[in-house]
């Protein structure tokens, strides 16, 4: 039976029960546990110092007040590195490929950073809305394009995460389908072309890693304008 190259991107079931929930909660259960030891060993301690540095770098630009979604953010980057990154190994499943997954991450998140800034300071909150010294006859039309822009972010949050992932794994299938055709015809070309796979693979592996960061980042920054 010949697949499309888009069912890597279905939604995995078995028995007709949807297997979202699973491939979602799966990557937890990899990460190292904290243990009573005085020293810890290799792989805790690099984690540790991995979250450490990205909390530092991430919570910089913000005052003490967002220093509360430290948490989450640090979570939410964690989460999203080990579902790119365990998406990229064979018979595998990436659940950030869905754009309802990633919508469903950045909605919320977004929403809550904008509720926070007309709680906590409405007055600067709607003067986003409008730049300063704007001419008066168009005031109205840059209220509507800020406004638009303002909703649009989630838009852009969830679709540039779905986006770079899915265009890097339909590359990768369609090099990897074309190396597998050439090799009894054009060795030659089918050898360098497995090279190109495996350059294109390390490249998908730090996008992987950069998207997660970026969404997370840009949290943080929408949060920095509203604290």
């Amino acid at each position: 039976m010949t697949l499309s190259f888009f069912d890597q991107f279905a939604s995995p079931s078995y028995l007709g029960i949807p297997l979202m929930a699973l491939a979602l909660s799966l990557p937890w259960i990899l990460f190292p546990t904290s243990s009573t030891r005085w020293l810890n060993n290799r792989l805790l301690t690099l984690q540790n110092w991995f979250i450490n540095r990205f909390t530092q770098q991430l919570l910089l630009p913000l005052n003490p007040g967002g220093h509360k979604w430290a948490l989450i953010l640090t979570s939410l980057m964690l989460f999203l590195i080990t579902l790119n990154m365990l998406g990229l190994l064979p018979y595998t499943f990436t659940p950030t490929t869905q754009l309802s997954l990633n919508m469903g991450l950045a909605v919320p998140l977004w929403l809550a950073t904008v509720i926070i800034g007309m709680r906590n300071q409405p007055t600067i909150a709607l003067g986003h809305l409008l730049p300063e010294g704007t001419p008066t006859p168009l005031i109205p039309v840059l209220i509507i394009i800020e406004t638009i822009s303002l909703f649009i972010r989630p838009l852009a949050l969830g679709v540039r995460l779905t986006a770079n992932l899915t265009a890097g794994h339909l590359l990768i299938q369609l090099i990897a389908t074309a190396a597998f055709v050439l090799l009894p015809l054009m060795p030659t070309v089918a050898i360098l072309t497995a090279t190109l796979l495996f350059l294109l693979t390390l490249l998908e592996v730090a996008v992987a890693m950069i998207q997660a960061y970026v969404f997370v980042l840009l949290l943080s920054l929408y949060l920095q304008e509203n604290v």
